[in-house]
């Protein structure tokens, strides 16, 4: 992405919303300041942590209307990755707290990431390996599924390394299990490499 590129996109978004929106593209590491939190406008964001060995360890997603930030969180390593083509709003932390009507946004979003933490706590709890796979896609599929034909399409475009890093495990061992989901006909993937939860 080129910079004109995102600096024409800024500017008409700018213009349609009043403020500023940031746009950064798919696998792009977004920054994080603990002074003020973003809002995403459009796309998924990735939420994730690294362990001491340097592994890392997928703590979520924040989706459409949602804040994220490190103000948020108690991790000390504490890191956000454009899923797909990002458009995000930059809020200050004195300016949320300034703003009743910036509150009251920020508190609805703040509780469906705690039960979305809840629940990817809970999944990475489970003993068997299949067995969290198969509780993190029903999660994703709540969460951010669309209705298809075929089923359900998980709007985000998973890596196998996006899926071993969320329920700890090896994309080796994560390959092997959708090949297996697939064979069984649970899964399948669309001509865009989307995950179809039948």
């Amino acid at each position: 992405m080129t910079q004109v590129y995102r600096a024409v996109l800024e500017r008409e978004q700018h213009n349609q919303t009043g403020r500023r929106l940031h746009f950064y593209a798919k696998g792009e590491e977004i920054p994080l300041v603990p002074q003020g939190v973003w809002q995403v406008n459009q796309g998924i964001v990735q939420l994730t942590t690294l362990c001491q060995n340097g592994e890392e360890v997928w703590l979520g997603w924040a989706e459409t209307s949602a804040f994220f930030g490190c103000c948020f969180s108690l991790l000390r390593s504490y890191q956000a990755k454009a899923l797909s083509d990002v458009r995000l709003t930059w809020f200050s932390q004195a300016e949320i707290e300034a703003s009743p009507h910036l509150s009251q946004l920020v508190l609805p979003q703040m509780v469906r990431r705690l039960r979305q933490a809840e629940a990817m706590l809970a999944i990475s709890g489970m003993r068997r390996v299949e067995d969290r796979l198969q509780q993190l896609l029903l999660l994703m599929k709540g969460e951010v599924g669309q209705p298809v034909a075929e089923g359900t399409r998980i709007s985000m475009r998973l890596t196998h390394q996006n899926l071993a890093n969320a329920i700890g495990t090896t994309r080796v061992t994560i390959t092997r299990l959708l090949g297996k989901l697939r064979s069984e006909g649970a899964i399948t993937f669309d001509r865009d490499r989307h995950l179809i939860i039948k």
